[in-house]
């Protein structure tokens, strides 16, 4: 996607230890006009899932997928860290934070991730495939089905991408960085 790569190279910022930070067009400052484009392009890289829900994690994943589920006319749930007190019908799971270096216990509540659920999975970033594990258990424990997930930006440097495609999840990546070696943002050339 190139408007994306364009984006990342021109905004991005990388802090040692592998950090990417794209929090000005993103995931603290969104540009809505990308967040369309990015969930035009999943839908197009989607188009032969059965899928009848869009899920995510929050807060990063919340703005493509909502973008998504409005062009799809889809239902959008996003897993919550944090249990309200409204809530006692749950799914839990515990998924550690790359960036945040923390856990963090992940909730739905089984109203809203069932067995009939075909969901595909949205989120900002995948580099150790953390929430993405945890949503694949979620799902594991509701019995819904995994069409696939969509990363805006892989880093494949990290074990993340390779576990999900070695475990046979379906994912599509928008923008995948190679190396954030001595803080230079290499992309992957499509």
């Amino acid at each position: 996607m190139k408007v994306l790569k364009e984006r990342i190279l021109k905004d991005g910022k990388c802090y040692p230890g592998g950090i990417l930070k794209v929090d000005k067009f993103i995931n603290h400052q969104m540009d809505p006009n990308l967040m369309k484009d990015i969930a035009v392009e999943f839908i197009r890289r989607f188009a032969s899932s059965k899928v009848n829900k869009i899920i995510t994690i929050e807060a990063s994943g919340i703005a493509p997928a909502i973008m998504m589920g409005f062009l799809m006319n889809l239902p959008v749930v996003f897993a919550k860290k944090k249990k309200p007190s409204t809530l006692d019908n749950m799914l839990t799971t515990k998924v550690t934070s790359f960036t945040k270096q923390r856990d963090y216990d992940v909730i739905i509540s089984k109203d809203y991730l069932t067995p009939d659920d075909h969901v595909i999975f949205v989120d900002d970033f995948l580099a150790n495939g953390n929430a993405a594990k945890g949503i694949i258990d979620l799902c594991r424990q509701a019995g819904a089905t995994i069409e696939g997930m969509g990363f805006i930006i892989e880093k494949a440097f990290q074990d993340g991408g390779q576990y999900l495609r070695d475990n046979g999840i379906k994912v599509e990546s928008l923008a995948i960085i190679e190396s954030l070696d001595n803080c230079e943002i290499k992309l992957k050339e499509a």
